[in-house]
């Protein structure tokens, strides 16, 4: 046997041996960049998830509207979902007020499931940022409670379901006495108006002004939403610290 011919086993070998390495180099690195690449998208949805929730719910109660059959409180024989003649819980009727079955209920129920995801995680978030315990336990609580009972509205359990819109009411004024308290004076004007929308729907409706608590419906709806995402996306924990600090000195001089 040649020296040539002992040598090459041997660099066969090594040569196998180098590419294996590299293969399981490679596969490594891929491991590493995936995993970041989940991370970092995982971090990105935690953090946009209000947003992304909002937003689909906006667009399924829209498809949901342009599938409605027609019929209103005011008109039985009107065509379509009037946004100023019909109520958003409109959609979620098996049955249209015209009679005809609703083929865009379904949309409807899938937007208020994210919609009821998005208002839950908003308190949820906001809690971390208000650090008084007393408050962060109730804005909690709200948060979970408000991703069941904001979905019973799109079910036959809807006048269970409206205690919901208490428990935000409720909520929103605990974060509004603090935007009060604090710094974020374009805040304080929204948090007041976007209130200020949910009374008047209120008022509206107990007293049979329907064609007004139409359009006032979708009015609150729409400032909540808004409100919603600015304080979701333009307030911090340090906003509220300097309120804090102050309810603890207040606590110590008693």
């Amino acid at each position: 046997m040649s020296h040539r011919s002992v040598q090459n086993p041997y660099l066969y070998r090594r040569r196998m041996t180098t590419v294996g390495d590299r293969v399981w180099f490679n596969s490594g690195r891929c491991k590493r960049q995936s995993y970041t690449i989940r991370k970092n998208l995982t971090k990105m949805i935690k953090k946009y998830l209000v947003l992304i929730c909002m937003t689909i719910s906006v667009i399924l109660i829209v498809l949901a509207a342009l599938a409605y059959p027609g019929g209103s409180l005011l008109d039985k024989n009107s065509v379509g979902f009037g946004w100023s003649k019909n109520f958003i819980s409109n959609l979620f009727e098996a049955k249209a007020i015209n009679g005809l079955d609703n083929p865009g209920r379904i949309w409807a129920i899938l937007g208020m499931a994210f919609q009821s995801v998005g208002y839950g995680v908003f308190f949820i978030n906001m809690s971390k940022k208000i650090a008084l315990k007393v408050w962060v336990n109730v804005l909690k609580y709200i948060g979970f409670a408000n991703i069941f009972l904001i979905f019973l509205i799109a079910t036959p359990y809807h006048d269970l379901g409206t205690i919901s819109i208490v428990l935000t009411l409720i909520g929103l004024f605990i974060i509004t006495f603090f935007i009060l308290k604090s710094k974020l004076h374009l805040l304080k004007f929204f948090c007041i108006i976007s209130l200020l929308t949910y009374y008047c729907f209120f008022f509206l409706y107990s007293f049979s002004y329907l064609e007004l608590a139409f359009i006032m419906q979708k009015v609150y709806s729409i400032s909540s939403i808004l409100l919603v995402l600015g304080l979701e996306y333009f307030t911090k924990y340090e906003d509220f610290a300097p309120i804090q600090s102050g309810e603890e000195k207040k606590a110590t001089n008693r």
